[in-house]
């Protein structure tokens, strides 16, 4: 018996020594069995019925990897996801409206301490990091050559002084004895060019003084103002010229602090109305935006709106008592420039999610 396309032909070899081949056909829509046994095979032992039964069992599982496609297709589809939903009350109450912003952390003052003498570096009687008020000694240069240049034109002023006297006394009487004809108005005049080189001289010997005493007090290098001095870079001993670009020390004030931060420059009106009712507070987060550094209040607007960014440069200042603010830091802000008073609000988290919009 020959098996029809889309049939299923399932062979049984018999057991205990009897030939014969049971075959089993699946015909049509898989809805007519037809059995047979070849002759000569004789009767089917027991275990010959159970290979039959679980062959028989296993059909299912074939049909329905030979079903067609279309009946495949014909499973209903699954049930669309949940949709979150969030409840949340309506209040009344003063709104306000921040603008948020990324800005810089600059120190109030800043300033590269250089020498503006040549000499040796005797000491530097601070610590790196350490905290100074305006006016304490931070280096000191060899101040000896510039006191001896100091003592030098201070005795030659005293000697053009002398000279001056002597030259006045001789004018004097020049001028007396050319009132009574012993002496020719041209002595007089030589007399009184005298005096007058002399005076002129020690307005120079004046000069020259003040110059060695301002080069004499440039080799004690003072803090211009209380501040924070940073990593030194020359130590006692070195040689240091006036010339060289390198400084000694910086010297940073970081209480107070600065803040510079940008603004869309359509934010600009409304920045300045504020400005206008007083100083805008503003509050400075960490680069996470989650962990508040400090508060402080806005101080001015940049003159500039950056062309290619189309913002604004705003800066602020804040006390920074806990020292959290440090120079060259990025931080976020947010500056109060209005408060919308009695108005309907609700949670953020009740507020629809375009995520899950229609449309």
């Amino acid at each position: 018996m020959e098996a029809r396309p889309g049939s299923l032909v399932v062979r049984l070899a018999h057991a205990e020594g009897h030939e014969g081949v049971a075959r089993t056909h699946l015909s049509g829509e898989y809805g007519h069995v037809r059995s047979g046994v070849s002759e000569g095979a004789g009767q089917l032992t027991g275990r010959v019925w159970r290979v039959a039964v679980l062959c028989a069992m296993a059909l299912p599982v074939s049909l329905v990897l030979l079903a067609p496609p279309a009946a495949l297709a014909q499973q209903p589809a699954p049930p669309p996801a949940a949709v979150p939903v969030s409840v949340g009350k309506v209040t009344r109450q003063d709104v306000p409206w921040r603008l948020h912003g990324l800005g810089t952390v600059q120190a109030f003052y800043s300033v590269q301490l250089r020498p503006q003498v040549d000499g040796t570096v005797l000491q530097v009687p601070v610590a790196e990091g350490q905290e100074v008020k305006q006016g304490d000694l931070l280096a000191v240069i060899d101040p000896r050559p510039y006191q001896a240049t100091l003592d030098a034109v201070t005795a030659k002023k005293q000697q053009d002084q002398v000279d001056l006297a002597n030259a006045k006394r001789d004018l004097e009487r020049y001028a007396s004895l050319a009132k009574q004809d012993f002496a020719s108005h041209q002595q007089v005049d030589t007399q009184l060019a005298l005096v007058n080189h002399l005076v002129a001289a020690i307005a120079g010997d004046d000069a020259q003084i003040e110059s060695a005493k301002l080069n004499l007090s440039y080799c004690s290098i003072t803090a211009p103002f209380a501040g924070r001095v940073g990593l030194r870079t020359v130590d006692p001993g070195n040689f240091v010229r006036a010339a060289e670009a390198t400084s000694l020390m910086p010297l940073s004030q970081i209480r107070p602090i600065s803040v510079t931060f940008t603004v869309p420059q359509d934010a600009l009106p409304m920045v300045q109305d504020a400005l206008r009712s007083g100083q805008p507070p503003v509050v400075a987060f960490s680069s996470d935006d989650k962990t508040e550094l400090d508060r402080g209040t806005l101080m001015t607007i940049d003159n500039t709106i950056d062309s290619a960014t189309g913002t604004i440069k705003l800066k602020a200042t804040f006390p920074n008592k806990e020292s959290r603010l440090w120079p060259g830091q990025f931080v976020n802000t947010r500056v109060l420039i209005g408060t919308s008073t009695g108005v309907l609000a609700v949670p953020s988290a009740a507020v629809h999610d375009s995520t899950y919009c229609c449309g």
